[in-house]
């Protein structure tokens, strides 16, 4: 069981990057979804033990790592969002060299483990390549090796998908699922896609504080009847908007598709109810989060 309680983190200037962050996971994958900015990475930072809080703690089956995080490093495998390799290098010998930067402990030899390790994230017919030929999404699978080895029991990935073709990010959406079969993954990403795919549950963060902790049925089972869509011309979306919250925009043939909450009163004129989407929760969750500075309680998981 990994508990992160009451984390705050505060940078000189100050900037209050995390505001009192308190999340619990024990297995499967759990989604992080904020904006740009919103606390994620130096949260998993501070989860990995690269990064001390200015107050709070992080708890593994009860004991406080905080202090001493390579009592957490030995069972955690991180890779971070941005991951660098020596273009130069095969993938075997990327590896091989990483295993070694980390102390892995291979009783069969770090040949035959970075052999292994590529076979499972499937790189194989690729190891004796230059990393520095390799596509986007295999120096990424490149990373979730190198995070696995040691079989640890938490992962971590941090905006794993960024940059990554739809081709791509479908085939590492295959080896995450794989991944947080049989341990903990947490995985932080602006990409509402990749938690609609992966996550049976989601936080949702903004401005350092976690506005909701849910799943993303939850999400959107809470804006069913509130969600309408219509077409209108460009001259009257400054109006719409100020009646309504937009969740979506699309320019289409001319004239604007436009999604609205409108959770209390009669939709605009020509829109339809239309089923809630995550992207949906997640904008009025981070809107409103941000407007209230994050004073919405978090709400809880729910089926």
């Amino acid at each position: 069981m990994l508990e992160i309680r009451n984390l705050v983190k505060v940078y000189p200037g100050p900037v209050a990057a995390l505001q009192g962050v308190s999340l619990e996971a024990s297995r499967g994958m759990l989604g992080l979804l904020g904006p740009n900015g919103a606390g994620k990475t130096t949260l998993m930072r501070i989860v990995a033990g690269l990064l001390e809080p200015t107050s709070g703690a992080v708890f593994l089956d009860g004991e406080d790592v905080s202090g001493d995080p390579r009592r957490i490093r030995g069972q955690l495998g991180y890779l971070p969002q941005h991951f660098g390799f020596y273009p130069h290098l095969s993938g075997a010998a990327m590896l091989r060299f990483l295993l070694v930067l980390k102390g892995v402990k291979a009783p069969r030899g770090v040949k035959r483990l970075a052999a292994e390790l590529l076979e499972r994230v499937n790189l194989q017919d690729a190891a004796k390549r230059k990393v520095g030929t390799w596509s986007g999404g295999m120096r990424q699978r490149l990373g979730i090796a190198q995070a696995l080895a040691g079989n640890p029991r938490i992962v971590v990935v941090d905006e794993p998908t960024a940059g990554l073709d739809p081709e791509e990010r479908l085939r590492f959406y295959r080896l995450l699922a794989e991944v947080a079969e049989d341990r903990l993954v947490l995985l932080s990403t602006h990409i509402v896609e990749d938690i609609s795919v992966l996550c049976p549950r989601v936080a949702i963060l903004t401005g350092g504080r976690i506005v909701a902790d849910t799943t993303p049925r939850g999400a959107r089972s809470r804006l069913e009847g509130a969600i309408f869509e219509g077409a209108v011309d460009k001259h009257e979306m400054e109006a719409l908007a100020d009646r309504f919250e937009i969740t979506q925009a699309v320019l289409i043939e001319g004239r604007n598709r436009v999604r609205v909450h409108a959770p209390d009163g009669p939709p605009p004129d020509g829109f339809e109810s239309v089923a809630p989407s995550l992207e949906d929760a997640y904008l009025l969750l981070t809107r409103n989060g941000a407007a209230r500075d994050g004073e919405r309680p978090p709400e809880t998981p729910e089926s």
